[in-house]
């Protein structure tokens, strides 16, 4: 059986910072298609719970990815 799964990063834009990985509330999904809507949503309240300053000082974005996953 197969799932997807969502992978989201908080990245920068400042020299030397990594992106990280970043808990979501939900992992697993059907399919790619309602994985990606979740992505972008969730995505959003991750930036807009950020202060504007924050956010500008240090390029603050999200990136996220919806992978196919066999779960034996």
């Amino acid at each position: 059986m197969k799932v997807v799964v969502l992978i989201m990063l908080m990245c920068s834009t400042t020299p030397g910072n990594e992106c990280k990985a970043i808990p979501t509330p939900i992992v697993q999904f059907n399919d790619i298609y309602t994985c990606t809507v979740f992505g972008y949503k969730y995505s959003e309240q991750v930036i807009s719970s950020l202060t504007p300053e924050f956010v500008n000082k240090y390029g603050a974005y999200t990136r996220f990815m919806c992978e196919k996953r066999q779960v034996i």
